[in-house]
C-alpha cells in the first residue's frame, strides 16, 4: 500500500514543487516509510511508501523508464509471470520487477488498453509528456481507492480524500445528495460521488484520461456473464477451487507474516489455512495470527468459541478484540474520517486491535465474498436447465444433492420461502420522516429510498442476485472503511475472495449442489478445520449490538451545527420512538453525521 498523488496544470503552467511536497506530506498516514516528489512543467507526482515486505521494493516511485513517461502507483499486480510473457522478451521484463514497473511497461506497450492486460488490486497515474496525456485507472473490483478533483486549471488525483482536500482550490462544499444517501442507506448510491462537491471518486473498473480533448472517464471492464461450468467428477470442482484460492492467497502474500480477520465461520479459516501452508507454518511459528472481534455480554455471540476451535486445529495464535468495552454513550469521535462513518461504538477498541494487527504484519486478510458468490439461487438455476431441456443434468444434480446434503432437495426450502414472502420482515425500516423536508423534496428522496430497497436487476440467467450483488456500491464502503483513513494505522487489508479469477469460478459452479450452504467451500475444508466448524450453519449475531446499546442507554447526543440543519433537526432523537433495528441504525447515522460535520467545521 502506498499513498499516491498526481497534479496537472491543464493550462500548461508549471507546478509548484512546494505545493506538491505539502500535499504529499498529507499522505504520510498511508505511507510512513518514504516520501518522494517529482515535477516536470505542468505535471507533478508524489508518492508515500508503506513497505510491506523485506527485500527489493517498488520504492523508486515516481518511476520512469525512458525519462518521458512517469508513473505513481498503489498496486499489487497478480499473475506476474503471465504479464511478463505478454510484454515479450524484447521488453526484458522479469516477473520479479516492481509492480509499478510492470504497469508502466504495460502502458508503454499498449497505451490506455494496458488495463485489459492487468490483474490485481491497483490505482495508478501516468504522465505521458510526449503525448501530453494524463492517464489513471482503478482495479476491477475497486479495492484500491482513487479520488480526483478538476477545479479551474487544476486536475488533482490521489488515493486519499484528505490529500485532495489539502489543495487550496478544492472547497469544503458538500454534496447534499451523497450525504442524503449516507443517511438513508449508510453508503453512497452513486459510485462516482463523494461527500464533497468538488471531489469525485473514480469508480471500480474505470479509467480516466486527460488530454487536449479534455477529461474522459469510462468503464473498461464489467463482471462477465458466463455459463455454468460442468466437470466430470465432483472432486474437480473442489480441486479447482483450492488451486484458485491458493493462487489468490499467494499473490496477496509476498510477505513472511499475515494477520487474519477471523470469524467463527468457514470463509476466514480457509484463508488462514491456505496462508499457513504458504508460509510454512508450523515450522515458521506465528507467521499467521488470527484476530477476532467478539461480544461477551451485550448480545449472544458464539464467534469466540468457533474461531478458537479453528485456530487450535490450524495451530495459529488468536487474539480477541472485545467490543463490549464501549458500552455507554460514546464520546465525540477523536479522529476525523474522510467521509461520514456510521460506526459510533467501539471505535477505540477497534483501533487498538487494528494497531495490534499492524504490529504483527502490515498486511491483513479479510474474508468477505463467498456469501455473495455462492448464493443459493436454486430457482433460476432449475429454470435455466429446464429451458434448455437439460433433463439429464437435472436428474444428475438431484442425485448429487442427495449425496452431498443427504436430504430431499427443496423439502424445507420451499416452505421457508413461502413464509418469508408472506411474512413482514422483523426489522423492516420505514422512510426517516425526520429528514429535512427541503432535502427530501429537492432530491425526491422517497423515490430514491424505494428504488434503493429494490432487488438489483441482473441479466445473468443463472446467478442474477449473486452477479448483481458485486455491482453494489456497498463493496466500495467495505473496502474503503478498512483503509488507514478509518482504521488509524498503516495496515493494508487484502481481499483474496474478490480475486477476479476466483470470483468468476465461484459464480460459474452449478448452484446445485455447490451453493447450498456454500457446499463448495465446506467440501474443500474437509480435514482442514474441525468438523464442528465445517458443518456449522451460517449464524448471524444474536442481536444487533448498537440497537441493544440504544435500548439500554438511549441515543447518544447529536452535535448541532449550522450545516446539520440542512439534513435534519438535532433534537429529533429525543422526540422519536425507538423503532426497529433499521430505524435505530438510521438515527445513529444522523448522530455520526452531526459529529463529522462538527469536526469538519472546527
Amino acid at each position: 500500500m502506498s499513498g499516491i498523488l498526481a497534479l496537472i496544470r491543464t493550462d500548461g503552467a508549471p507546478t509548484d514543487r512546494r505545493l506538491i511536497q505539502s500535499l504529499t506530506n498529507l499522505l504520510a498516514f498511508r505511507g510512513p516509510d518514504k516520501e518522494t516528489v517529482w515535477c516536470d512543467g505542468p505535471a507533478a507526482l508524489g508518492h508515500a511508501l508503506l513497505r510491506t515486505r523485506h527485500g527489493p521494493e517498488s520504492d523508486r516511485q515516481p518511476l520512469t523508464l525512458d525519462g518521458a513517461t512517469w508513473i505513481v502507483a498503489d498496486a499489487r499486480v497478480d499473475a506476474r509471470a503471465d504479464l511478463a510473457a505478454q510484454l515479450g522478451p524484447s521488453e526484458g521484463t522479469p516477473a520479479a520487477a516492481p509492480d509499478a514497473e510492470l504497469i508502466l511497461r504495460a502502458y508503454l506497450k499498449w497505451g490506455e488498453e494496458c488495463v485489459d492486460h492487468l490483474l490485481g488490486d491497483y490505482a495508478f497515474a501516468v504522465w505521458d509528456r510526449q503525448a501530453r496525456r494524463f492517464f489513471c485507472a482503478r482495479d476491477h473490483m475497486g479495492v484500491k481507492p482513487l479520488y480526483y478533483a478538476h477545479v479551474g486549471p487544476w486536475l488533482l488525483v490521489s488515493s486519499a480524500i484528505e490529500c485532495v482536500r489539502g489543495h487550496p482550490a478544492v472547497s469544503n462544499r458538500l454534496d447534499d445528495l451523497a450525504i442524503a444517501d449516507f443517511l438513508l442507506f449508510g453508503f453512497g448510491q452513486d459510485p462516482a460521488a463523494t461527500s464533497f462537491g468538488d471531489i469525485r471518486r473514480l469508480p471500480a473498473a474505470h479509467r480516466l484520461t486527460w488530454s487536449a480533448k479534455g477529461l474522459d472517464v469510462r468503464r473498461y471492464w464489467t463482471l462477465p456473464i458466463e455459463e455454468p461450468v460442468y466437470y466430470r467428477r465432483d472432486g474437480e470442482y473442489t480441486d479447482r477451487f483450492v488451486d484458485l484460492l491458493r493462487e489468490a492467497v499467494n499473490d496477496r502474500l509476498r510477505i513472511d507474516r499475515v494477520s487474519i480477520f477471523m470469524s467463527g465461520g468457514i470463509d476466514s479459516p480457509a484463508l488462514a489455512a491456505t496462508a499457513a501452508v504458504a508460509l510454512g507454518q508450523p515450522t515458521s511459528p506465528d507467521s499467521v495470527r488470527a484476530f477476532t472481534f467478539v461480544y461477551e455480554s451485550l448480545i449472544e455471540d458464539s464467534e469466540r468459541q468457533f474461531a478458537a476451535m479453528a485456530a487450535e486445529q490450524l495451530r495459529i495464535p488468536i487474539q480477541y478484540c472485545v467490543l463490549d468495552e464501549a458500552c455507554g454513550c460514546p464520546p465525540p469521535n477523536d479522529s476525523h474520517t474522510p467521509e461520514p462513518f456510521a460506526a459510533l461504538y467501539g471505535r477505540d477498541t477497534e483501533r487498538r486491535c487494528y494497531a495490534d494487527m499492524a504490529a504483527h504484519s502490515r498486511v491483513a486478510f479479510f474474508g468477505e465474498g463467498p456469501d455473495n458468490a455462492l448464493l443459493y439461487e436454486w430457482m433460476p438455476y432449475l429454470s435455466y436447465l429446464w429451458r434448455r431441456r437439460r433433463v439429464g443434468r437435472l436428474a444428475g444434480d438431484f442425485g448429487r444433492f442427495l449425496v452431498h446434503h443427504r436430504r430431499v432437495p427443496l423439502f424445507s426450502t420451499i416452505p421457508r420461502l413461502i413464509t418469508t414472502r408472506l411474512g413482514r420482515p422483523e426489522h423492516e425500516s420505514v422512510f426517516p420522516e425526520w429528514m429535512a423536508t427541503d432535502l427530501v423534496h429537492r432530491f425526491h428522496l422517497r423515490d430514491r429510498w424505494r428504488e434503493g430497497k429494490r432487488t438489483p436487476e441482473s441479466l445473468h440467467p443463472v446467478r442474477p442476485l449473486a452477479h448483481a450483488s458485486f455491482q453494489s456500491p456497498l463493496w466500495q464502503s467495505v473496502f474503503e472503511t478498512l483503509e488507514p483513513s478509518y482504521t488509524g494505522v498503516p495496515l493494508e487489508v487484502r481481499h483474496p475472495y474478490v480475486d477476479v479469477r476466483l470470483l468468476r469460478f465461484m459464480l460459474s459452479v452449478p448452484v446445485v449442489p455447490w451453493c447450498r450452504q456454500k457446499q463448495l467451500l465446506r467440501r474443500a475444508l474437509r480435514g482442514v478445520v474441525p468438523e464442528t466448524v465445517r458443518r456449522r450453519p451460517k449464524a448471524p449475531l444474536g442481536g444487533n449490538p448498537d440497537y441493544e446499546r440504544v435500548r439500554r442507554d438511549g441515543f447518544p447526543a447529536a452535535r448541532p451545527t449550522e450545516r446539520l440543519a440542512t439534513y435534519g433537526a438535532a433534537d429529533m432523537l429525543s422526540q422519536a420512538p425507538l423503532g426497529t433495528v433499521a430505524d435505530v441504525e438510521a438515527k445513529l447515522r444522523f448522530v455520526a453525521l452531526s459529529r463529522w460535520l462538527y469536526e469538519l467545521d472546527a
